[in-house]
């Protein structure tokens, strides 16, 4: 079987959480590449990405507590305390160093991780987000239907509402979201998808972003509903280490553009500096 594309599944004990995750192993030694979905989203969303991804890199993909394969956790939790989470989840699979990948809700995670761990974390790509409430918003229309998970849990929802929600291919062909979102992934419970609705309340990462001295990767579409692109062009300058790269696509371009914007991620990644 090829190394590449032998993924595991396993359920990690974190400190009594149990936290459902998956490894792609790589061809090559090298950190890994460490995944943070969007709020709602289970791992599975992810691999139409990973599966473009280019094989001699290692990744780690997760459900967040509260979401797909993982168990509610105790309490609700910030970001601060999910990226300790996440680093002691890391320390249980062997890993030191890592880089990270965050898409929207994800996206501030893979901030926090950044900063949080400045010598642990090599690289991030961050995907259609945004610095917290002190952000260009969506319109109230779209922010109301990201209060609740039914895009995750209803495909006809998720078809109806694409365009809106998604823009850019999604627009065109609303009925990929079905796909997309419903795919084999599994939605957690209305509880968790509120957890990290509170995660986000009151955190921005404005004033750490000067202090992120890692290599970022911007990655934004022309055409999102959820994160205008106004987002990534004040976050690409306020990183002082960062790479703006606008894609033609809307929210979910990660997936939907995966042919195109995983070469250009592997690319960053397999850069040997630093």
């Amino acid at each position: 079987m090829n190394r590449a594309h032998a993924t595991t599944l396993r359920q990690v004990d974190v400190g009594g959480q149990w936290v459902r995750v998956a490894v792609r192993p790589g061809t090559q030694d090298g950190p890994p590449l460490v995944l943070c979905n969007g709020i709602g989203a289970s791992l599975e969303i992810l691999q139409p990405f990973v599966d473009r991804l280019d094989p001699r890199i290692e990744v780690v993909a997760f459900d967040v507590p509260g979401v797909g394969g993982s168990p509610l956790p105790r309490l609700p939790y910030n970001f601060p305390l999910l990226a300790r989470f996440v680093g002691r989840m890391l320390d249980s699979l062997g890993y030191e160093r890592f880089d990270v990948l965050g898409i929207s809700w994800g996206g501030a995670l893979a901030q926090q991780l950044a900063f949080q761990f400045p010598r642990r974390c090599r690289r991030a790509v961050l995907a259609a987000t945004a610095a917290g409430f002190l952000m260009v918003p969506a319109s109230p229309a779209v922010l109301w239907k990201l209060t609740t998970p039914r895009r995750h849990r209803d495909a006809e929802f998720a078809v109806d509402n694409a365009a809106e929600l998604y823009g850019g291919r999604l627009r065109r062909e609303p009925e990929l979201a079905a796909r997309v979102l419903h795919r084999e992934s599994r939605a957690g419970s209305r509880r968790g998808y509120l957890y990290q609705l509170l995660a986000g309340a009151g955190w921005t990462s404005l004033p750490a972003l000067p202090l992120i001295r890692q290599p970022v990767l911007i990655l934004a579409g022309n055409d999102d509903p959820i994160i205008p692109l106004a987002n990534a062009r004040a976050m690409h300058r306020l990183l002082p280490h960062s790479t703006l790269y606008v894609y033609d696509d809307g929210h979910l371009g990660l997936v939907t553009m995966a042919e195109e914007l995983a070469p250009i991620i592997g690319e960053f990644l397999r850069d040997e500096q630093p």
